[in-house]
């Protein structure tokens, strides 16, 4: 039996504290111990990126992050980027251009984007294209999913010099 260790997450800017095994992914203690459904298992092997979470301002696949290791992290999943009243602009834009189909991958696919846009918030289309290039989509042929991300781009910007 593994000795259990204490770990504090701060997961969607709310503190968590829980004993989690040494081995333990990330991404079972985001979906069974903190019930946040929203990154999926996909491959378990890191090709997929349909468990891609943003861990202190990085995208992580988090199938391959030991909970332990996010010890003290701050931890974005796709149910922290909007509020049940408000789709965040990136969720509005693949639902408006249709870069999602069956919906498995677009939790991964929208926190890379969101996170791809914070680091480069007016990327080109080849930025966008290669910046995405770790999360896989079965179902559509990426054009949709690259122009849902460019449009959030834009709307983004617009309100940010609106703002100034």
């Amino acid at each position: 039996m593994s000795k259990k260790m204490q770990i504090t997450l701060t997961v969607n800017g709310e503190v968590q504290e829980l004993l989690a095994e040494p081995r333990e992914l990330l991404i079972h203690v985001l979906r069974e111990r903190l019930n946040l459904t929203g990154a999926h298992i996909g491959c378990e092997t890191s090709h997929c990126g349909a468990c891609t979470v943003t861990m202190d301002g990085k995208s992580v696949k988090s199938c391959t992050v030991f909970a332990a290791q996010a010890n003290g992290a701050s931890i974005t999943t796709i149910e922290g980027l909007s509020t049940p009243d408000n789709l965040h602009v990136l969720q509005n834009a693949f639902r408006e251009h249709h870069g999602l189909q069956c919906g498995f991958c677009t939790p991964g696919m929208i926190t890379r984007a969101a996170q791809l846009l914070a680091d480069n918030p007016t990327p080109t289309e080849e930025e966008v294209r290669f910046g995405m290039a770790g999360n896989l989509c079965r179902c559509t042929g990426y054009q949709n999913i690259v122009t849902s991300v460019l449009a959030a781009a834009t709307e983004m910007s617009a309100a940010r010099e609106a703002a100034e």
